[in-house]
């Protein structure tokens, strides 16, 4: 730990912080409001600020734009004002499908990227496609982050004429977040211009630098704004859900029938200063319209990671994030309420929440694998985070998570810092503390200690330039290590990584079928801290091309030895394939192979694996979407095939408009076992089908209607496809903003 700050410092002492002068803009205040329709009207539009795009920035680097696009910027008291003419040389060729709001990012799109508090450091993203389909998004340039999990309440509309596709977006300025002040201001921004055809092409406003590691930092200044206030900024959000959910104790039981639960709730969100947003919600729906992707859950010994979906918690996740996933909210299983407040005054930056949840669910961790288990009862989350900029383009930080109820308790706190101590080379790292209580019957159960303590590090030196990419990296985290508000799956561990890419790109006056091409490789080393057994060490290679269709092919392969349950096992080779192609602007299709060498981790012998997943979908029409996908693996051992596992998922969306769709989704899985060749019990067939069904209807992201329906139908050797459980929603969300 102590090597880790060492070489921090010094690194960061020996090598200066670049700037550079940044092309400027000035914004015009309009006279009247903007009708968002669509089209583009000289007169409406005249006094606003008229900009071409000049840069094509990939794959071309830096070079003329392949085609001409005109936005106009403008604004008044309340509203930030963009109007967007693509033209197009061939407009049969413009992708663009009637979906849901983020949902448009295969599509023709165009948009602004906009850094309100000129700190170079986060932006806001408004992008439309050319039928006014919404995506909004953060970009951190702090962690490389871009999310768009956030959701702002703005107006857009998109048509497409003989020549071009135009769009007209209306930003209220009480969805930002600005320095309030009567003086002009400087934000910085930039415009872009997605053009996918033979290549996925892009636009912008000014040059890409790829010397240069960052995005937000090389962003265009705009000045003006004179006057302008967020307002007051509050939203009230009152939502009805009703459930009702029949359900088998067990399969041989008959289906119980449930009882409708209605139950109220409000959201409120106040921007209770520019630069300070508060959340709370009371009884809140927390709960999530849309299935987990489904993941191969055989042949594992770590818990599964499932991605956040609850709005409440992804609105400013990226401000706690660090390099360890210390935050991981989906531990709050069922809270009865929440709160958050998330800010950034100057300098300073952060938030803090609070969570009251009904159940407590934990992830026991092990230097080989980890368990799950619940306590069935409350407990009290909270997370404090500070962060403090240094300089243009580095920062440090403080977290402190908290976890409690009844004989339960998890306590951590950690500093971290990020260093982009050259345009090119970053320093990131972090040390956490842990103190953590568990109840005598699961320290019993688990075989864990009654009370424990531990300690966690991780150290990082990175290289990205236009041509290289380098990597060194050591990552620590002790036995009695807990962070139970995160996903840490794994403790009693010491790994080192080294790696090395290099990048090829075309020259910038010859036209090649690649648009990028890389080869690279690394070597880890992971030991256990607690006998000192080399866990794994691998060796690892890669090439990478892009190539006409918007195609992408990488392959990697390697070899590694690896120790599990006391048994060692050597010269292990793996390859792994990745393709995929838009053959058609309404078809895309993937595939993905990894074979080789594997642990049967159920009876600890060698064994190999085969998993194919391909993936396609179809656009049928500007309304239809449908897709494909699907995992099968097949584990081979010397006496036979242990087992073959497949994973399906078939997905089908109608959008009648940007407002309301309706959507199918069928998850299917099935297992089949040679339970000869176990040393313990299995069914030879076990089966899942989960069926979702919903109706949405959104006027902006929190009034909305959700009808919907699921059920869980199981088999094994016993009972046939069998009707486990079922599940009826209702909720109704309306959204007011003053």
């Amino acid at each position: 730990m102590r090597t880790i700050l060492t070489f921090t410092l010094v690194v960061c002492l020996a090598a200066p912080l670049f700037a550079t002068d940044k092309p400027g803009y000035n914004i015009s205040r309009l006279n009247k409001p903007i009708t968002v329709d669509g089209t583009i009207s000289d007169g409406e539009w005249s006094g606003a600020k008229a900009i071409e795009l000049p840069f094509e920035t990939f794959p071309g680097d830096n070079i003329k734009a392949r085609v001409k696009t005109e936005v106009f910027l403008g604004y008044d008291d309340k509203n930030l004002y963009v109007g967007i003419r693509a033209f197009d040389p061939d407009v049969h060729a413009i992708r663009a499908q009637i979906s849901d709001r983020d949902r448009g990012y295969q599509d023709d799109f165009a948009g602004i990227a906009i850094d309100t508090f000129n700190d170079e450091r986060r932006a806001f993203e408004f992008f439309v496609n050319p039928l006014g389909v919404q995506m909004d998004l953060t970009n951190n340039d702090v962690n490389g982050n871009e999310d768009d999990s956030w959701d702002a309440i703005w107006a857009s509309a998109g048509k497409i004429h003989e020549d071009r596709w135009e769009a007209e977006m209306t930003i209220p300025f009480s969805q930002i977040r600005f320095k309030h002040n009567d003086d002009v201001q400087t934000w910085g921004i930039d415009i872009l211009r997605i053009y996918p055809r033979e290549q996925r092409y892009r636009m912008g406003l000014h040059p890409q630098n790829r010397n240069r590691s960052c995005y937000v930092c090389q962003m265009s200044k705009l000045t003006g704004f004179r006057g302008i206030t967020p307002g007051r900024n509050v939203e009230l959000s009152p939502t009805v859900t009703s459930q009702r959910t029949d359900a088998r104790p067990n399969l041989g039981s008959p289906l119980a029938n449930g009882s409708f639960n209605t139950e109220p709730g409000l959201t409120a969100k106040w921007g209770v200063t520019p630069n300070l947003t508060f959340n709370a919600a009371i009884n809140p729906d927390f709960s999530q319209v849309e299935a987990d992707s489904q993941q191969l859950d055989i042949n594992n010994t770590f818990a599964l990671f499932f991605n956040e979906k609850r709005p409440f918690f992804l609105e400013g996740a990226d401000l706690f994030e660090t390099p360890f996933p210390a935050v991981y909210t989906r531990t709050i299983a069922a809270p009865d309420f929440g709160v958050k407040l998330t800010g950034k005054e100057g300098h300073n930056g952060g938030g803090v929440f609070v969570a009251q949840d009904a159940k407590t669910n934990l992830l026991i961790p092990g230097s080989q694998g980890s368990a799950l288990t619940t306590l069935d009862e409350k407990n009290l989350a909270a997370v404090l985070r500070y962060r403090y900029d240094v300089g243009k383009r580095s920062n440090v930080g403080a977290l402190f998570t908290t976890r409690s109820g009844g004989d339960y308790s998890n306590r951590v706190g950690a500093v971290d810092w990020n260093f982009r101590v050259t345009d090119a080379d970053t320093v990131r790292g972090q040390v956490m503390t842990s103190n953590t209580k568990y109840p005598a019957n699961i320290a019993a159960d688990f075989q864990q200690a009654d009370s424990l303590s531990g300690q966690a590090a991780f150290g990082r030196y990175y290289h990205r330039s236009r041509k290289w990419y380098w990597n060194a990296s050591y990552e620590y985290v002790g036995d009695d290590f807990r962070a139970d508000s995160g996903f840490i799956p794994q403790v009693g561990y010491g790994q080192a990584i080294a790696g090395l890419e290099r990048t090829f790109w075309p020259a910038k006056d010859k036209k090649t079928w690649w648009s990028r091409m890389y080869w690279g490789g690394d070597w880890d080393r992971t030991t256990e801290t607690r006998t000192g057994n080399q866990l794994e060490e691998e060796w690892e290679m890669w090439f990478g091309v892009g190539g006409p269709k918007q195609s992408f092919a990488n392959i990697d392969f390697g070899t590694r030895d690896r120790f599990f349950n006391g048994v060692t096992f050597n010269n292990e080779k793996f390859l792994n394939v990745h393709a995929e192609v838009t053959p058609h602007k309404r078809v895309y299709v993937s595939a993905e192979l990894n074979a080789g060498s594997q642990i049967d981790f159920a009876n600890t012998r060698p064994a190999t694996r085969v998993r194919l997943s391909p993936f396609i979908r179809f656009k049928a029409t500007r309304h239809l979407e449908l897709s494909l996908g699907d995992t099968n693996e097949r584990l081979y051992v010397d006496d036979g095939r242990l087992y073959t596992a497949d994973v399906a998922e078939f997905r089908a969306v109608y959008q009648f408009n940007v407002r309301m769709f309706v959507r199918a989704i069928v998850q299917y899985s099935d297992i089949d076992r040679d339970p000869s060749l176990y040393k313990f019990a299995v069914d030879s067939h076990s089966q899942r089908v989960f069926p979702q069904f919903l109706f949405s209807y959104k006027v902006n992201p929190q009034t909305v209607l959700f009808v919907g329906y699921s059920s869980t139908r199981l088999a094994n050797d016993t009972y046939d496809v069998t009707v486990a459980d079922r599940t009826l929603f209702v909720k109704v969300g309306y959204a007011w903003a003053m």
